[in-house]
């Protein structure tokens, strides 16, 4: 199971890289694995600010549909359009590629919050 230790992760299985006020956003190889084979990627929530557990998206695998929760508040800047016509990236590279969103943070104060690597697996038992 890959787990990198540069980022933060939350219960809800997303992975967050933060570079000063910007977050990378997506969700974690345990959480692809678990979806299975992702066909679709919906986010509509471009250019809102938006709290802290929001949805702000969905994920649509071949077994089920899963909301999106957003990991830190903040404005949502960027949507990886790549996922549009390849969604599967997800699956193939969730850390790289596969990445779903990037924000503005609006409330650093959320990423103490956030669990690191040792505490995510611990989370889903590695």
């Amino acid at each position: 199971m890959n787990i990198p230790s540069n980022l933060k992760y939350t219960k809800d299985h997303e992975w967050v890289l933060i570079e000063g006020d910007l977050a990378t956003i997506g969700v974690t190889d345990f959480a692809q694995g678990e979806l299975g084979d992702i066909v679709y990627v919906e986010v509509e929530t471009v250019g809102d600010t938006m709290d802290k557990d929001e949805v702000f998206g969905t994920v649509e695998a071949v077994k089920t549909v899963s909301d999106l929760f957003l990991p830190l508040s903040g404005e949502i800047i960027e949507f990886n359009d790549n996922l549009e016509s390849e969604p599967e990236k997800v699956n193939t590279d969730a850390y790289g590629e596969g990445w779903m969103i990037k924000i503005k943070i609006s409330n650093p104060d959320e990423i103490a919050e956030l669990l690191d690597d040792a505490a995510y697996k611990e989370l889903i038992g590695g």
